[in-house]
């Protein structure tokens, strides 16, 4: 399979990202208060991706806090698959952004 182009893996992830990252705040945030940290980022994000239109956001500061506070999208232990489809699919994002 083909690497997506940061514009297809927008539209194939950002709707689930959206209701992803939500859920995970309020079903890890006790134990994970990361989770608010990574909502307020994907919001941040979608926000100048809509902005942009069809030019390329910069999001470079963006992923690198995503990057930091997620460990590399390390998926800790004691989570839903819910919350390891989320790193999974941002690091997809991040990727696709990246190249």
């Amino acid at each position: 399979m083909s690497e997506q182009t940061f514009n297809e893996v927008i539209t194939n992830h950002f709707e689930k990202l959206d209701l992803y990252t939500t859920a995970i705040t309020r079903a890890h945030g006790k134990n994970h208060p990361e989770a608010f940290e990574v909502r307020e980022l994907f919001e941040t994000i979608s926000g100048k991706v809509k902005d942009a239109g069809t030019n390329k956001p910069d999001l470079d500061a963006e992923f690198a806090q995503l990057r930091k506070i997620t460990d590399n999208y390390t998926i800790p232990g004691d989570v839903c698959e819910t919350y390891g489809g989320t790193f999974e699919m941002l690091s997809e994002v991040d990727k696709a952004y990246q190249a």
